[in-house]
């Protein structure tokens, strides 16, 4: 059983910043990439940014390219999403998920992000 918890979200001002993190727990070796995605009412989830384990491939959705950076702390088995020069088209549910083998498998139950104009 694997367990993603997501903390850090909350209300901001237009142009402001929040982290994000996702913290993995249970029957797990944490080397897979991992990924963040966010659903805003009534849309469609939609992926913002992954790494895998050795940091080397990171991407990023276009919406956030340049204002969000995603990075990982494998001893601690933490992922984490810095966003910066946050707009309301921003406001989301962020969620971390876990890939196992070429999907994303394990989903945490996401934090409220709100960005205020």
């Amino acid at each position: 059983q694997v367990q993603l918890v997501e903390s850090g979200g909350g209300l901001v001002q237009a142009g402001g910043s929040l982290k994000l993190s996702c913290a993995a727990s249970g029957r797990i070796i944490f080397t897979s990439t991992m990924g963040w995605f966010r659903q805003a009412p009534g849309k469609e989830r939609e992926f913002v940014a992954s790494i895998d384990w050795n940091k080397n491939n990171i991407a990023y959705a276009d919406s956030v390219k340049g204002r969000f950076t995603i990075s990982r702390e494998n001893a601690k088995n933490l992922v984490y999403l810095e966003m910066n020069s946050l707009t309301p088209a921003d406001t989301a549910v962020y969620s971390c998920a876990m890939k196992r083998g070429n999907n994303y498998y394990y989903w945490g139950q996401g934090t409220q992000v709100t960005v205020s104009s």
